[in-house]
């Protein structure tokens, strides 16, 4: 009798709430063992044993502080040392910041450069030679609609993610033939913490037109699955990056404002 093939494994930043957290019950559900990681310990523990009861994944539950300095590598020696292949990196730690350039705090802003970029490209650094010599992975990068235009009182925000689209597809392109594929995942307004830590409760973003994030998780799923190189989740949102090819960039920047 042939013995059932091995489980893939997904390392999953970001996944104690919102996209991530929806992310990995997608990936449990359809077969894959975690690595799941966050901040909060105790949301991650909860979280590896809700996904053990309902679907027997395997899942390691590994703290890690991606903003800071050693975060990134503190996370990829606990993988080595326990072992484990990843097959698939989801890249969705990330977060926001609303207020006019001049006036936001600089640490703050440098921090979530260091986890929308720096934690993102070190961890897709260290998986994807591994990946090419078994010709096959898959990277899902969590961006968003604001990676196609300006966003004043958000500018780093966006711009963080406007790299993580352009970084995303650049090296996609080079993977072109390995069997790794490279995702942007571009939600746009969705209803998580996202809003509150950004500062972003009242904001006409949110009010009626939000996506849930067991959908967004959905739709990222199977475009990683499928290789596909930008998914972006929701009929209203795909029309964000062709408005921004007919609109005067200027324009463009005044309605984003609003």
């Amino acid at each position: 009798m042939a013995s059932a093939a091995p489980r893939q494994r997904a390392l999953v930043t970001g996944a104690s709430n919102g996209i991530g957290l929806e992310l990995a019950r997608v990936l449990a559900r359809e077969g894959w063992d975690l690595v799941v990681t966050a901040r909060n310990q105790d949301g991650l523990d909860r979280l590896a044993s809700e996904l053990s009861s309902s679907y027997r994944a395997s899942v390691h539950a590994v703290a890690a502080d991606l903003a800071s300095p050693d975060g990134a590598r503190l996370l990829m020696n606990h993988v080595t040392t326990a072992g484990l292949t990843v097959d698939a990196l989801v890249n969705n730690a990330g977060f926001g910041l609303f207020g006019p350039f001049a006036t936001t705090a600089l640490d703050r802003e440098r921090q979530m450069i260091d986890l929308n970029i720096t934690a993102l490209v070190t961890l897709t650094k260290w998986c994807l030679p591994a990946m090419i010599e078994r010709r096959r992975g898959r990277v899902l990068n969590v961006a968003s609609t604001a990676a196609f235009l300006p966003g004043p009182n958000m500018s780093v925000y966006y711009a963080t993610k406007a790299f993580v689209l352009s970084f995303s597809e650049a090296v996609g392109d080079e993977l072109r033939g390995t069997g790794v594929t490279v995702t942007t995942l571009c939600p746009g307004p969705t209803k998580t913490a996202f809003q509150k830590v950004a500062g972003l409760e009242k904001s006409r973003l949110f009010k009626g037109t939000a996506m849930s994030a067991a959908d967004v998780a959905e739709a990222g799923y199977r475009g990683m699955v499928a290789g596909q190189a930008v998914v972006i989740p929701g009929a209203t949102n795909r029309m964000v990056p062709l408005l921004v090819r007919m609109l005067p960039r200027r324009l463009t920047t005044i309605v984003s404002r609003r």
